[in-house]
């Protein structure tokens, strides 16, 4: 029988593939026959040396480095995954925000997608093919005033320059799709909410219960598990989902309260 998803003879990139989501997508890609490079600052002895490279891509030479290792170890690439992302802003809102945190924000959450589809992305439409998957965050449309209003607005923006791009090369044969998470259960979730527990004087319970209220509840009554954005990155990248470009797909247990 045919398998329903494969990414056999598939090249991937897959930034920030040491934790969450990032390593869950590691490991399925690799199950589903990819090979794979995945990054991050520095190498978890989980994670096999010749599937990684060190970089910071927050800068500029990072991405470069990570642009070099992905041409002369993947002879190119045919499925580049933005994992990268986060926030560590303080709370407090608006007011506490510097430039160097709204810096802080913007070179983590949207310029390492930039800077690596510049360079990448133009042998994908040479080559008539590929997929190109942003992973933002439902932040982009329902952010959270107290702690992420930086994070939020450099999610907004990588989605609309994810939009644009789609436009741009889809006519060209290669495909640019967003997927929006909600909450996930990772490390960086659970730091959030010990940050925003701390500052309130509270504990990691009242610290989950201040993002759960503030996301105003998740129907399934959980986070996202980490293996489950790891699928629908699969189907997004796979051959089986070839007519889907342009679009977002939200997984996020029905959190968005809108249509």
């Amino acid at each position: 029988m045919t398998e329903f998803v494969t990414l056999k003879g598939k090249r991937a990139l897959i930034t920030a593939g040491t934790k969450g989501a990032g390593a869950a997508t590691v490991e399925l890609f690799r199950e589903l026959g990819a090979q794979i490079l995945t990054t991050a600052r520095s190498r978890p002895e989980t994670v096999p040396e010749e599937l990684f490279v060190a970089a910071d891509l927050t800068t500029e030479e990072g991405c470069e480095t990570v642009i070099q290792a992905t041409r002369q170890r993947l002879g190119g690439v045919d499925i580049i995954v933005h994992m990268l992302g986060g926030s560590s802003a303080p709370g407090g809102g608006f007011a506490v925000l510097t430039d160097t945190e709204w810096h802080k924000e913007l070179y983590l959450n949207l310029f390492p997608a930039i800077r690596l589809d510049r360079q990448l992305v133009p042998d994908m439409v040479n080559c008539g093919s590929g997929v190109v998957i942003h992973v933002s965050s439902i932040q982009r449309e329902l952010p959270l005033p107290e702690a992420t209003t930086a994070y939020a607005a450099a999610k907004a923006a990588l989605s609309t320059y994810s939009k644009a791009l789609s436009k741009e090369v889809s006519p060209k044969g290669v495909r640019v799709v967003r997927i929006s998470p909600g909450g996930i259960e990772t490390e960086a979730a659970v730091g959030l909410a010990e940050r925003l527990a701390q500052q309130a004087g509270t504990d990691y319970e009242g610290g989950m219960k201040i993002i759960m209220d503030s996301l105003g509840g998740v129907p399934i009554g959980r986070f996202t598990k980490p293996e489950e954005v790891a699928s629908l990155v699969a189907f997004v990248a796979s051959d089986r989902a070839a007519a889907i470009t342009g679009t977002e797909y939200v997984i996020d247990g029905g959190t968005v309260p809108t249509v």
